[in-house]
């Protein structure tokens, strides 16, 4: 049985995620079933190759702001948590940048499109998985166990879910993170057992000092800010949840101010009310976190359809490997507002991996390359996104990568090009795409529409726990000696006792020295 709290409009959201939040950690609801929790786990498991695989690779965010926490240390478990790859307690907002920031470095962990048209909430808000280090921390501070630790991780992809289905920050330019910090903030005190009004406070503090715009991800090339940018938000968020328990009184009611980012950006139509209702899973298996997508690879997730698309064309004919001279050319047509991020001018030329990952023209070129060179080496294509799973490898600032001969010829064969309405109302529903392309020998060929890509919530996923296995031992397997235990230290949470949650992430990475 599927149950949910209805916080309305004309109310005080704040105080009602707040009491959400309290109830759901407290055990005043019956809270999600074994399946919301496994699929908790699935995307904890996920974030933490990505994480691994970039603080071994030296990426350079992750080891600037492990180095910043590591200079706030706190010798002992009373007031500090451990980061990835560390046994030094550090004060537990620095220890959520630096894991935060590592988890979303490669831009490859889970994704949510913020629909959900059963529930008539299909504001299409992104939003990702980023923000788990917070309920970590948290729970380590509290002692609480493994199965705890995963119902506080299923309270904060909720509450951040169920926002971005009824509020569209982009459509502002604000960034989706501000719905993570929210989330952040509610858990993080819920977990510590702060009060609703310290927790009203916090996210009062969060909203009314801590929003980002989305000119951290726009502009020629990008830098370290759009990987960092939710880690910097869950920061804020552990930082004004303790000043609030420390007595700090931060705005109040702040969802439903008119001065404040919803109501100021979205007029309500009535006095006294945020632009939304906010409807919160307490009970069963209808969680936010079950309509959230998984990356199989490193690629921005609105390209899934295009990677699908070729993997299912080369699957159809292997014959269009035989010779990279004999593609003539290749439009894919997509969505927006996927045209407009993955497409734009900068992207068409991207000089550093933070834009190439953000490039539809790089990204499909990458495959496309990685499809010849496997095909002169024997593989019969199939099995395309096992085989094909783009890595860190793939955007190397170098000759071997980025500025790759091949990839830059086929880059210019590309026409990437808006779809028009037909593409445009099939999203976020799924990730409308078509590829065509002309071949010398073949030639007009297509996908047809691509909708549901491996990887996301609607898609066959019968394949999906091989793939994600894969993921994870390609990303870790020059980072940590052992990737079974890894594994093993990140599965089967629920039975996991408060000792080994504090020392969860008190592991080695190869190159660390604490």
């Amino acid at each position: 049985m599927n149950s949910f709290v209805t916080l309305p409009r004309d109310t005080n959201q704040a105080r009602g995620i707040a009491e959400y939040a309290l109830d759901m950690i407290q055990g005043r609801h019956a809270g999600p079933s074994d399946a919301v929790l496994n699929k908790v786990e699935q995307f904890h498991l996920d974030s933490i190759a990505c994480g691994v695989s970039a603080i071994a690779a030296g990426a350079n965010a992750p080891t600037v702001l492990r180095r910043e926490a590591l200079e706030y240390a706190t010798g002992d478990m009373v007031d500090g948590v451990p980061m990835f790859g560390s046994g030094v307690r550090v004060a537990p907002e620095k220890a959520v940048l630096a894991c935060s920031s590592a988890v979303r470095e490669w831009d490859a962990n889970g994704t949510n499109f913020g629909y959900n048209p059963a529930r008539g909430a299909t504001a299409g808000e992104f939003g990702h998985n980023d923000f788990y280090p917070v309920a970590v921390a948290a729970a380590q501070l509290a002692g609480m166990n493994g199965r705890q630790t995963l119902v506080a991780m299923a309270t904060l992809d909720e509450i951040r879910g169920r926002l971005a289905e009824v509020f569209a920050l982009n459509r502002h330019k604000i960034d989706h993170v501000v719905h993570g910090a929210i989330a952040s903030a509610a858990v993080y005190g819920a977990v510590l057992g702060a009060t609703v009004d310290q927790i009203e406070s916090a996210i009062g503090l969060v909203v009314a000092h801590y929003i980002p715009f989305r000119a951290i991800r726009h502009g020629h090339q990008l830098s370290d800010s759009k990987g960092a940018s939710a880690a910097i938000s869950a920061e804020a968020a552990v930082v004004s949840m303790r000043r609030a328990m420390h007595g700090f009184v931060g705005p109040a009611d702040v969802i439903r101010n008119p001065q404040a980012i919803f109501c100021i950006f979205e007029r309500p139509g009535q006095d006294d009310a945020s632009p939304f209702d906010l409807s919160l899973a307490t009970t069963g298996d209808d969680f936010a976190v079950m309509g959230m997508h998984f990356k199989l690879g490193l690629y921005e997730h609105q390209s899934a359809g295009a990677i699908q698309g070729v993997i299912d064309l080369v699957a159809a004919d292997p014959r269009l490997l035989d010779d990279a001279d004999e593609l003539l050319d290749m439009r894919i047509m997509i969505y927006e507002p996927a045209f407009s991020i993955i497409g734009d001018p900068a992207k068409r030329d991207p000089q550093t991996r933070q834009s190439a990952d953000h490039s539809m023209l790089y990204i499909v070129a990458t495959l496309l390359r990685r499809a010849y060179e496997a095909r002169r080496a024997g593989w019969d294509s199939k099995d395309g996104w096992r085989r094909l799973m783009l890595t860190p490898a793939d955007y190397a600032e170098d000759e071997s990568a980025l500025f790759h001969p091949l990839t830059r010829r086929l880059m210019r064969q590309i026409d990437f090009r808006h779809g028009g309405p037909e593409f445009d109302q099939k999203y976020p529903d799924g990730i409308p795409t078509t590829v065509e392309l002309g071949h010398a020998r073949l030639g007009p060929l297509s996908s047809g529409l691509v909708m549901y890509p491996q990887g996301h919530a609607r898609a066959n996923a019968e394949q999906l726990n091989l793939l994600l296995e894969h993921k994870c031992r390609l990303l870790t397997s020059d980072a940590v000696e052992d990737v079974d235990a890894l594994v093993a230290r990140f599965t089967r949470m629920a039975e996991k006792s408060p000792r080994q949650v504090a020392e969860l992430y008190d592991f080695a990475i190869r190159g660390l020295e604490a």
